[in-house]
């Protein structure tokens, strides 16, 4: 990708009109990989998970056979919604309008007064529309075209510049869940995510313990590899400061950040591992779900541990101190901090005195790329 530095690349439209959203629902999260779960979350025949790809609705289903199948959340009649969020269904699908049933292999198996309404009707002949789903270190993908292909194809020359943590041997940390609507164009927040640039600034209370001066950032294909290392002093010490029990080699430690297209970060760090899922719901709005994955350790090393490292955890993953009211720069929460940030830029880019100002040469370099990346997707018009 070129540098094009001190440049424009997208136009403010890009992140405040509807139409540019449209095209972006359309152009890439349309045709892209979408993340549906993590494997533990369809163990069962009958469990699901409904997630959104765009412009369509898939689900994610655990046949009697045990294998896991992606349809269009769409009913063959017309087109109601069949399934909604997570669930489990009994020995069939139906559709809540008229009661057209399909079986968890997607067949269609029973329509109300058929022979009455229907009498021409070969139900053998009717199947729920087909997507495509895949695992890949530990998590459930989805992709609208049925024949996608293997996801390897999309995620497979990242994968070596990923960090060593095995996802599928950690445990999700409940308390670790958290979801944010974002004021902020999709664009916003993941070029902050990538953005290596404002780190020792914005963060520079929050997000010490790493040596921001030495990242390692690149794009892999559409994806941003980005990498640092703890810095002296955290490292020093780094099982007693640590928050949980590490989860790769001490010689390893560090942080793997990267930003997967069109918008899944992994944060990869010494003591665990955290999804940020980013999904677009308008021009100036974002929801960001994290879903946090730890060692998994008898629950009297996991009370004992966390006790010990409580402060630094809550600046780290989300928690709040006593006093610190409402301001999210004094909250001791880098998601905090980062929040305000991209709501601030949304909200300056109304103004018709807002110009791109210079971008700098290392730090924001991710960021030139990503708008490159967008604008080769979209397209100019």
């Amino acid at each position: 990708m070129g540098t094009n530095r001190g440049m424009p690349i997208l136009p403010v439209s890009a992140y405040t009109s509807q139409e540019w959203f449209d095209r972006e629902q359309e152009r890439i999260f349309s045709r892209t990989w979408a993340f549906a779960g993590f494997a533990e979350d369809i163990t069962e025949p009958g469990q699901y998970i409904s997630v959104q790809a765009g412009l369509n609705n898939i689900f994610v289903v655990m046949g009697r056979d045990r294998r896991l199948r992606a349809f269009h959340n769409i009913c063959r009649h017309r087109g109601t919604q069949l399934l909604r969020a997570v669930g489990q269904t009994q020995r069939a699908i139906v559709c809540p309008y008229h009661d057209w049933t399909y079986d968890l292999e997607g067949c269609l198996i029973s329509v109300p007064a058929q022979e009455r309404e229907f009498p021409e009707l070969d139900l053998s002949k009717i199947t729920l529309r087909r997507a495509s789903t895949d695992l890949w270190r530990g998590m459930l993908w989805v992709h609208p075209d049925e024949n996608a292909g293997s996801i390897m194809q999309w995620f497979g020359d990242v994968e070596p510049f990923l960090g060593p943590h095995k996802v599928e041997e950690l445990v999700e940390y409940k308390e670790g869940r958290t979801e944010y609507d974002v004021r902020a164009n999709w664009k916003i927040v993941v070029e902050n995510y990538i953005d290596g640039y404002h780190l020792a600034h914005l963060h520079s209370g929050t997000l010490a313990m790493y040596d921001h001066s030495r990242i390692k950032a690149e794009f892999i294909g559409p994806h941003y590899a980005f990498w640092e290392p703890l810095s002296a002093d955290y490292a020093e010490n780094l099982e007693k400061n640590a928050p949980y029990p590490l989860v790769i080699p001490t010689e390893q430690a560090g942080a793997w950040v990267p930003m997967l297209f069109p918008g899944i970060g992994l944060g990869e760090s010494e003591s665990s591992w955290s999804l940020f899922h980013v999904t677009p719901l308008a021009p100036d709005l974002t929801r960001v779900v994290i879903r946090t994955r730890v060692a998994d350790v008898s629950s009297w090393e996991f009370t004992r541990q966390s006790f010990r490292s409580f402060g630094f955890w809550s600046k780290r993953i989300g928690g709040k101190y006593e006093g610190d009211g409402d301001d999210p720069m004094a909250s001791g929460d880098f998601t905090k901090e980062d929040i305000y940030a991209c709501e601030q830029q949304q909200r300056s880019l109304k103004s018709p005195y807002f110009v791109h100002g210079p971008s700098s040469v290392e730090g924001e370099a991710g960021v030139r790329g990503h708008q490159e990346l967008v604008r080769d997707w979209v397209g100019d018009g």
